[in-house]
């Protein structure tokens, strides 16, 4: 099962990761014809995207990824757990009542049981908290983690979508209980670039994470969509901005696509397309470790892989990215988890 011609690979916080990983936080729940998961998965798999991150509340409805994932590691995948990277993630609503979600320790543990049970394995590799809880003392979220590797239930731990002032307390929590943050996994697109800006410190997120050998598996590199071609010229219909998906119609302004539609240029001038812009612009950064994408089909798996093999974005490339790298107010999770 092992590819022919492995992807490259980045070494950080004790785990060597693909370049590109597949995200199954869409297209992976009871909408999807099961068939059509198993087909993306096992093509991902076979040219090298070995890590297949997930989280208890992808689908819809919870869990469904994590299930599907399971019956292809008993099935198609069975005796290759160990070339996987597998990861899972607990925090955001998984079950109804008040111990189905945020960071408390009851619900990280019975979160966890419950991802290894649907995946059928006996540990993951990565035991994310998916966002900070402001209600949830850190050291208790961080104790979860913990006992998740000393118990063997997870190999790593990580957090997600924590700023950099919250990330630089996390990881004295850490250490003060022995407890090593192998990953940050934060939202980073050329349209969303909060983990650049500075904390309270004078560093940003890609500072903290850098300094304390952490890696960085940035998530929403295409913006949701928004940095695909599909809205160059409007919404198409069976576009997620028309189903009412994370990507929101308000965020397609005219200030932003006029963004997108320069950066298309600057793509298409440099041999590239515009997906393919934008994972060499995330991967530039030698912080960044590794980049998650959400293909729908094998066709668009493979135009994000084509990105790597293409030569690395010149110093002339990036000054014209610039001016049209630009916020443009999607970032969804800073809000709702850890800004202060």
């Amino acid at each position: 099962m092992l590819p022919a011609t492995p992807l490259p690979h980045r070494r950080a916080g004790g785990v060597s990761w693909p370049v590109v990983s597949l995200g199954l936080w869409q297209n992976f729940g009871a909408t999807t014809p099961f068939a059509d998961q198993r087909t993306l998965v096992l093509h991902a798999v076979e040219r090298g995207v070995v890590h297949l991150d997930l989280a208890n509340n992808y689908g819809p409805p919870p869990f469904a990824a994590e299930e599907s994932v399971g019956r292809l590691l008993a099935r198609d995948l069975r005796g290759h757990r160990e070339e996987l990277l597998i990861t899972t993630k607990a925090g955001y609503r998984a079950w109804p009542g008040p111990y189905g979600e945020h960071g408390s320790a009851k619900y990280l543990r019975a979160s966890l049981d419950e991802s290894l049970r649907r995946l059928g394995v006996d540990c993951v590799d990565v035991f994310y908290s998916h966002r900070f809880d402001p209600a949830t003392p850190l050291e208790e979220t961080l104790r979860a983690l913990d006992r998740a590797v000393r118990s063997g239930k997870a190999r790593h731990t990580g957090i997600s979508s924590y700023s950099a002032d919250r990330t630089v307390e996390a990881l004295a929590v850490a250490r003060s209980l022995g407890l090593r943050l192998a990953v940050h996994q934060p939202a980073y697109s050329m349209l969303n670039r909060w983990v650049e800006q500075p904390g309270a410190d004078g560093r940003s997120l890609l500072d903290v994470a850098g300094d304390a050998a952490m890696a960085v598996v940035a998530f929403s590199p295409l913006a949701q969509g928004m940095l695909s071609t599909r809205y160059l010229h409007g919404v198409p219909a069976d576009s997620r901005a028309a189903r009412g998906g994370p990507l929101r119609p308000e965020w397609l302004t005219d200030e932003a696509l006029d963004h997108v539609r320069a950066l298309d240029a600057i793509a298409r001038a440099g041999g590239r397309t515009l997906p393919q812009l934008a994972l060499a612009w995330v991967l530039r950064d030698p912080r960044v470790t590794s980049v998650l994408v959400g293909a729908r089909t094998t066709a668009q798996l493979d135009e994000n892989l084509a990105a790597v093999a293409l030569p690395p974005l010149t110093d002339d490339e990036l000054a014209e990215i610039e001016p049209h790298a630009v916020d443009a107010g999607i970032n969804l999770w800073g809000v709702r988890s850890s800004d202060r």
